[in-house]
């Protein structure tokens, strides 16, 4: 008897799966795996209900600890890719562990997942899983599955998949990120109501001040108050989302190559990334900070690629480990505007001094203002040397062509 472990949402494309999974692969078996990443509880209300109506075995695992862990790892790195917080990206390795393990401990000989061949996550899930045995399946991806043809067989097979706005976008929502994609979205140049906005009200003229403390880089308290991960993320999740901060609405370029558009909820993420740059800001030296952008910017892109366990990324968090030892403080974040801005730092590692920065005091230490002059007198020297050559060799040039006339008279 042959088993496949199925990544299973209960929605569209995981649901015509199964079938699929039996009539064209000739599993005996298909059981669904859904994982805790911090969904809805509807969302597994509903993974549960089409299960029970397919007569699917449906396990379920939490990782919602794991998956928080590894978000305060990225706020460590200031990940993100063009521009918005990596929240799937992060979450399919967590996910896609989470059901090997149960592939393996039930036997299974093959695991599935529900991905086109067009996204990222395909590459992310096969990452992890062509490390084992097991065999591969992609249907939707392998069989060149639509989403209309889906809704058809559905309908033939009488499937239990849910109608409305659910069955149009693609929807995929983590205590990190909530994305949102698919039908109207994809045209550019479509504005979408506020209705695919479930995390984030609309920005108001309201504003309000919190303070996070940060412990090594990991952000550990908001006003005083120690959170576990996930319970922090999920709080700033609500708070930060009632004045309207962390949408992002940007043509994504994919690991594929296509270029997509895409919809982003994610208030949490964005504060704790603001707060942890402002202090990084303030205790980081210069030549720390610039290495570190380079080092961030490769974190992020492994993390985006779904190959957070890369040898790289092990040697790249060496050195983010180094420099978040002086990361300790508070950040004070100003929500305003639909934005969560910081507006006030603290930390006994600061490589700052109020006193040697200020307007009102003559020295900088036992360095005088005066001392800055021969500094002064050098600083752009070179530029000044360039400048000059370039203005004399073109006199000499304009000399020339006026003594020879090559420069005058009509075209030949």
């Amino acid at each position: 008897m042959t088993c496949v472990a199925l990544a299973f949402s209960g929605g569209l494309d995981t649901t015509v799966c199964v079938p699929l999974l039996e009539e064209e692969y000739g599993y005996d078996d298909v059981i669904g795996v859904t994982v805790d990443v911090g969904q809805p509880a509807e969302e597994f209300d509903e993974a549960e209900e089409t299960a029970e109506a397919l007569g699917l075995d449906h396990y379920v695992v939490d990782a919602r600890a794991e998956f928080a862990q590894l978000c305060l790892e990225s706020v460590r790195a200031n990940a993100t890719y063009q521009g918005y917080p990596l929240g799937t990206a992060l979450a399919r390795p967590v996910i896609a562990d989470a059901i090997l393990e149960v592939a393996e401990e039930q036997d299974c000989t093959g695991i599935a997942h529900g991905c086109t061949g067009k996204g990222n996550d395909q590459l992310r899930f096969e990452a992890v899983w062509r490390s084992s045995d097991l065999e591969v399946i992609a249907p939707v991806r392998e069989l060149g599955l639509t989403r209309e043809w889906e809704k058809e067989y559905a309908a033939e097979k009488d499937l239990p998949v849910e109608g409305g706005s659910g069955g149009d976008w693609s929807i995929d929502t983590n205590i990190w990120s909530r994305s949102v994609e698919g039908d109207d979205l994809e045209d550019p140049n479509y504005v979408p109501s506020t209705e695919i906005y479930a995390w984030t009200e609309d920005p108001s003229d309201e504003t309000e001040e919190i303070e996070i403390s940060f412990e090594n880089g990991y952000p550990v308290a908001v006003d005083g108050q120690e959170y576990e991960p996930v319970a922090l993320i999920e709080h700033l999740n609500e708070l930060a989302g009632s004045y309207g901060v962390g949408r992002t609405d940007m043509m994504e370029d994919r690991m594929l190559g296509l270029k997509v558009r895409e919809n982003y909820e994610h208030p949490g993420a964005t504060t704790l990334l603001s707060a942890h740059e402002a202090l990084e800001g303030l205790v980081l030296t210069q030549e720390e900070r610039q290495f570190k952008t380079q080092i961030d910017q490769q974190w992020s892109q492994k993390g985006y690629e779904g190959l957070i366990d890369a040898p790289l990324v092990s040697a790249l968090e060496s050195f983010i480990d180094e420099t978040q030892q002086r990361v300790t403080g508070t950040v004070t974040i100003r929500f305003e505007g639909g934005q969560a801005r910081p507006v006030a730092r603290d930390s006994k590692f600061a490589a700052y001094s109020a006193e040697h920065a200020s307007f009102d005091t003559e020295t900088v230490g036992k360095i005088k203002q005066e001392d800055a002059t021969g500094v002064a007198k050098y600083h752009g020297f070179q530029r000044r040397l360039a400048n000059e050559a370039i203005a004399a060799n073109a006199d000499a040039e304009a000399v020339e062509l006026a003594t020879d006339g090559s420069g005058t008279g009509d075209d030949q």
